[in-house]
């Protein structure tokens, strides 16, 4: 009994951690970039960020709480998934915790855009023209740095899903859509890369489905209805 208490609460601490996660993340990583974004004009999305730097202030804030959340979130998971297998925990944590000083170091770019909208011109002596170029610059370096840090995101996803099919406690078929969202982060990561305007051909969107549906069920299975103890050899 005492063992099951443990995991039901282990598994609600993981659950609300998921949730910080999948919040923060919507927010910053869909809504900000689709209200700011969403063109391909150079001068309006300067003009974006530069009427809206309250919500890219926020963005900001945003992304931050997410790899925050994101760092402790599979150290709960190993106290959790630990006895279904030792060595994938450990690799699960390995390849999650390296995104986030990855993408602590990626939120300069956004920093150094808020510098040259707040002070570009009187700072930095620069015209409008330099300071929009200089913007999409580092707006430029930033989506490279999120596909970085999505290598891990993906990545971690596969002993992730691997502990999840596996620990009998948790429904298999999250820790399937799991896995295979690992390849769907991989897949769009080598399309980016090597496909030019690879977000044209429209299919990111479905090949991160699963990855979508995996993370979102699992957060929600462990917040709702937690985890029972199982004895593992």
């Amino acid at each position: 009994m005492a063992s099951d208490y443990s995991n039901k609460k282990l598994a609600r601490i993981a659950g609300l951690l998921y949730l910080g996660v999948v919040v923060t993340g919507i927010f910053t990583l869909m809504y900000v970039p689709s209200k700011l974004f969403n063109t391909d004009d150079t001068a309006l999305i300067y003009q974006n960020i530069a009427s809206s730097q309250t919500l890219f202030r926020f963005g900001i804030v945003g992304g931050l709480l997410c790899y925050t959340f994101f760092l402790f979130l599979p150290l709960v998971l190993y106290k959790l998934l630990k006895p279904v297998n030792e060595n994938y925990a450990k690799l699960m944590v390995l390849l999650a915790v390296l995104s986030v000083p990855t993408f602590f170091l990626n939120v300069q770019n956004l920093f150094s855009i808020l510098s040259l909208i707040t002070g570009g011109q009187s700072k930095l002596g620069l015209s409008a023209e330099q300071i929009q170029s200089q913007v999409m610059l580092y707006l430029d370096q930033y989506d490279n740095g999120m596909r970085i840090v999505h290598i891990f995101s993906g990545l971690w996803l596969f002993p992730f899903g691997y502990l999840v099919f596996k620990s009998g406690f948790l429904p298999k078929i999250l820790g399937v859509l799991l896995m295979l969202g690992c390849f769907g982060y991989l897949i769009n990561f080598l399309g980016h890369t090597l496909i030019d305007n690879y977000f044209k051909f429209g299919i990111s969107s479905y090949i991160s489905l699963p990855a979508s549906i995996g993370e979102i069920g699992t957060c929600l299975w462990l917040l709702i209805m937690g985890a029972k103890d199982k004895k593992t050899t």
